[in-house]
């Protein structure tokens, strides 16, 4: 079993209360069923990640020096939402491996100075699971409400108009109970009573459980679902929204059944449990604008919590709007608070595909030089495309219940791309999606042999990262260039000053910086000559070219 360490908070605190290697650390989300295959049943597994670890930190520049590990859920599940429909929380699933596996995982992710995080589910488990089981079997046992239980209305319908993520009524009837169940997921997904203190405990438990076995770390799901309306009123309609456009699921405002203000509470507690523990930290998942984020960083006074930040998923690629939303997020946050930003996951496209090809490279370099913590999805290092699955191979339960919509995730998590061999090197054996057609160019081993390709720029960028203190603990500041469409910003440090410019545009533009002369640290397209003097002044930018720039 690998070694348990629990450091304490003034060890491993900056002075602002955030643990030193959140400053530090890049960010690598791996969905484990698609990383690597290890026994052949075309599904990927933990031995598979740990195969695959030296990959991503192998102390040495030719890895790409990633410094935490974040895992999509490894839990005992039926597998209805691939994990997210836990049936034991504190074991792991023989598809996976077990915890002897997992253990050394633990070990092996800290022996190269990583950190590992986990995903914690505490909105749903599993209508596997044995509490479930037991609170569905009458009214009155220990467990009765641990979920969330209600009668029909008088003519039988559901409770209210609450709607599941998933498609359809967020309701389930239970002939056993004669009582609908709430799932803001799927109908096996049944939603945890939060308002209960004995499922509180319960799941923070279930915390302590896994940080004891030396986990750094949680990105929390679905947090924004955790308390409803405890007088289950009815959501309102969303006057905005366009039928055979928008996601089925917003055409109702959802006031009354997520983002409730007592959420402030549950997260503190969350929080307390961490902070216990010394460096631990927390990501929630909440698709949040600037005021709503705002409120989740206030909620934990621990400082040991930031909410995930997906604006940059949905925001449409243009100099200025970049601009305006990084700068009123940076006005808002305390000098305690650390950002984080996100450009794909396993719930949306791909950026390659969002953005294309020719805009993702300064994607990557927005991300690994902005202030804060850059979260990484498996693959987009390697600019890793949607799939497109035939509808005999669709996985996904979003897909299915909403057909046709385009909701369906499984373009977004099919096999990561090794090499040019029988199924890009993920599996011996047909992998449970279908790898990408383009797998033979775009992958780990052709890659890494092309000096200009852009996985060589992630890794450019991330051990760059590593070695400024500007992008590491320096200020952040835009700068105006008269050119709407360059995003310019500084990153400052006493010693250091670096200047990033970013053409937005697909032609070149001239800027005058207002500085007279810089040093190239890098670019976008990685041709030009690093330590090469340029002119400020007068400085053209390519179509959608980036670059930093050391004025120091």
């Amino acid at each position: 079993m690998a070694e348990t360490i629990v450091a304490s908070a003034s060890e491993h605190k900056t002075k602002n209360g955030t643990p030193e290697w959140v400053r530090r650390a890049v960010v690598y989300h791996i969905y484990p069923r698609s990383f690597k295959d290890t026994n052949g049943d075309g599904i990927g597994d933990i031995a598979g990640i740990i195969e695959k670890l030296d990959y991503l930190n192998d102390g040495t520049d030719a890895s790409l020096g990633i410094g935490a590990v974040w895992l999509s859920p490894v839990y005992k599940s039926p597998m209805a939402d691939f994990g997210y429909d836990i049936s034991d929380f504190k074991d792991i699933d023989s598809i996976f491996g077990d915890m002897k596996t997992f253990e050394r995982l633990v070990e092996e992710v800290h022996n190269r100075g990583m950190k590992l995080i986990m995903d914690f589910v505490p909105n749903h488990t599993s209508a596997e699971h044995p509490w479930f089981i037991t609170s569905r079997s009458s009214k009155k046992n220990p467990k009765h409400d641990w979920y969330i239980w209600k009668d029909p209305k008088p003519d039988g319908s559901p409770p209210n108009n609450w709607l599941s993520r998933f498609g359809g009524p967020a309701w389930e009837y239970d002939e056993k109970r004669k009582q609908y169940y709430l799932h803001t997921f799927a109908v096996s997904q049944p939603d945890l009573n939060w308002r209960n203190p004995d499922v509180k405990e319960e799941m923070l438990i279930t915390l302590e459980f896994w940080l004891a076995k030396g986990v750094d770390g949680f990105r929390t799901d679905s947090i924004y679902h955790l308390l409803k309306d405890d007088k289950f009123r009815n959501d309102p309609e969303n006057p905005n929204y366009v039928l055979g456009k928008d996601d089925p699921y917003d055409v109702l405002l959802h006031i009354f059944s997520e983002g409730r203000p007592e959420l402030a509470e549950a997260t503190n507690g969350i929080c307390e449990v961490l902070g216990k523990y010394g460096d631990r930290f927390m990501v929630s998942e909440a698709y949040l604008d600037i005021p709503e984020m705002n409120k989740m960083y206030k909620a934990c006074y621990h400082k040991v919590h930031a909410p995930m930040n997906f604006n940059l998923i949905s925001m449409p690629w243009i100099a200025n709007i970049y601009r305006e939303f990084i700068d009123e997020f940076e006005k808002v946050l305390l000098e305690e608070d650390w950002p984080n930003y996100i450009i794909g996951n396993h719930d949306r496209s791909r950026v390659a595909t969002r953005l294309g090809p020719e805009r993702i490279r300064g994607a990557a370099m927005l991300l690994l030089t902005l202030r804060g913590m850059p979260f990484i999805y498996y693959g987009d290092e390697l600019g890793m495309e949607d799939v497109r699955i035939p509808p005999n191979k669709v996985k996904d339960p979003w897909e299915k219940g909403a057909p046709g919509m385009g909701l369906g995730r499984d373009a977004e998590r099919t096999p990561m791309q090794w090499n040019g061999g029988a199924n890009a090197g993920f599996s011996t054996a047909e992998p449970w999606l279908p790898v990408s057609e383009a797998y033979q160019k775009m992958n780990v081993a052709s890659e890494s042999d092309d000096p200009r390709s852009i996985f060589n720029l992630y890794r450019f960028l991330i051990h760059f990262r590593q070695q400024s203190e500007a992008l590491l603990h320096g200020s952040y500041r835009s700068v105006d260039t008269n050119n709407h469409h360059v995003f310019a910003f500084m990153r400052e440090s006493e010693d250091e000053q670096l200047f990033i410019l970013m053409n937005f545009a697909p032609n070149e533009q001239t800027i005058d910086t207002g500085i007279e002369r810089g040093s190239v640290v890098c670019n976008t397209f990685l041709d030009r000559k690093s330590g090469e003097q340029v002119d400020l002044k007068n400085f053209t930018l390519r179509p959608n070219e980036g670059c930093v720039i050391d004025i120091s």
